[in-house]
């Protein structure tokens, strides 16, 4: 198998009800400080006990990964970046057309150009924060240096999650 995708238990709600708030890591485990997004992905579930917000974890974006986006009013991107600054980079993103959706892993912004395409209409308001990583080499640990850019995403991301929270409460 070539991904893995984990996803938080749904709440008692309707099965066919999506949650307004999707937080989606990309990364590796394996690959040293691609494990950025996994581990925060992880945190954040702990953290943040909240039924708006789903939780999904996969190696790369792929073109299926439009349907998790249908019903959402938030989208967040987490993924270990090489090419940032550190300690990270919080942007919103739009639909863009790239190569990357004829390639075997899309950009999160050639995904929502997909959802354009397939819905017919635009993806929800979307964010990306990439991690800035070091190393993401086959069987490498976690670099301190990532992992301090770790705890202070961590922090930022509590902030930004508790502001548009508030908001739909």
């Amino acid at each position: 198998m070539c991904c893995r995708v984990h996803q938080m238990e749904r709440s008692a709600r309707e099965p066919d009800m999506e949650l307004p708030v999707l937080i989606l890591a990309i990364g590796n485990e394996s690959r040293g400080d691609d494990a950025l997004a996994p581990l925060l992905l992880r945190r954040l579930q702990q953290e943040v006990t909240n039924e708006h917000i789903e939780f999904l974890e996969d190696f790369q974006l792929q073109v299926e990964h439009v349907t998790d986006l249908n019903g959402r009013h938030t989208v967040l991107f987490i993924d270990a970046d090489v090419s940032c600054d550190a300690p990270y980079q919080f942007s919103e993103i739009t639909a863009a057309h790239d190569n990357s959706y004829t390639s075997h892993a899309m950009s999160p912004a050639a995904l929502l150009h997909a959802y354009r395409q397939v819905y017919g209409s635009d993806a929800p308001e979307s964010f990306l924060l990439r991690i800035r990583g070091y190393g993401f080499e086959l069987g490498d640990d976690m670099s301190d240096e990532a992992r301090a850019n770790l705890e202070q995403a961590e922090r930022m991301i509590g902030t930004w999650l508790a502001d548009i929270l508030a908001v739909r409460e």
